[in-house]
């Protein structure tokens, strides 16, 4: 099936770090999402979710992977900003 591109955002911040969230709509019954967040640090994969290569949801911090349970785009969104904030903080 055919997907839809429904959102894509890329920000440069401030303190260099790049902010990336590329979502798709697939058309199916219920509708099904693919998404890539990605937050990068001095050229480095700091935090990334994403549902890509037949893995299923799941999220990385830095090197290592992690399940992740989707439930829906908001919570996804959500989520994804606060580890960005914990990152800053020295907490992941």
């Amino acid at each position: 099936m055919k997907a839809d591109f429904v959102y894509h955002e890329k920000k440069y911040l401030r303190d260099g770090a790049i902010k990336e969230i590329k979502i798709w709509r697939i058309p199916d019954n219920p509708p099904y999402y693919k998404y890539s967040l990605v937050y990068i640090v001095n050229e480095d994969r700091a935090i990334c979710y994403d549902n890509a290569h037949g893995k299923g949801d799941h999220k990385h911090y830095r090197d290592t992977e992690h399940p992740y349970r989707f439930q829906g785009i908001e919570k996804l969104l959500r989520d994804f900003e606060n580890d960005i904030r914990k990152y800053k903080e020295g907490k992941l």
